[in-house]
């Protein structure tokens, strides 16, 4: 079985991903490279629900198999070029639809 990072084809969107997955990703872009107990600590300072720290272990591996975050050495993850050009995708859609929305477009 081949994994999605062997197949240099495979592309991910961040639509394709729920929220806590978006979220890590919003955290990182923010603050650049992070270990996961912090990415635990902003998760559960935003979320109303306990948030397991496995939960977020399990949301990372998830994140480095869609090419989304490396990690080094010292346990710190890392943004991909990758994430960074599906952020930036989501953003412009999420502009994109405000301004449609915004200008008597139907709701």
């Amino acid at each position: 079985m081949s994994s999605p990072r062997t197949n240099p084809d495979t592309t991910y969107s961040v639509a394709e991903l729920s929220a806590i997955h978006r979220d890590l990703l919003w955290v990182l872009a923010r603050t650049g490279p992070c270990e996961s107990h912090l990415l635990h600590q902003a998760l559960t300072d935003y979320y109303s629900e306990s948030i397991n720290h496995s939960q977020v272990c399990d949301a990372l591996e998830a994140l480095t198999e869609r090419d989304f975050v490396t990690t080094d050495g010292q346990k710190k993850y890392h943004l991909t070029e990758s994430a960074r050009r599906a952020l930036s995708a989501r953003q412009a859609w999420q502009a994109g639809t405000l301004t449609t929305t915004s200008e008597g477009g139907s709701e």
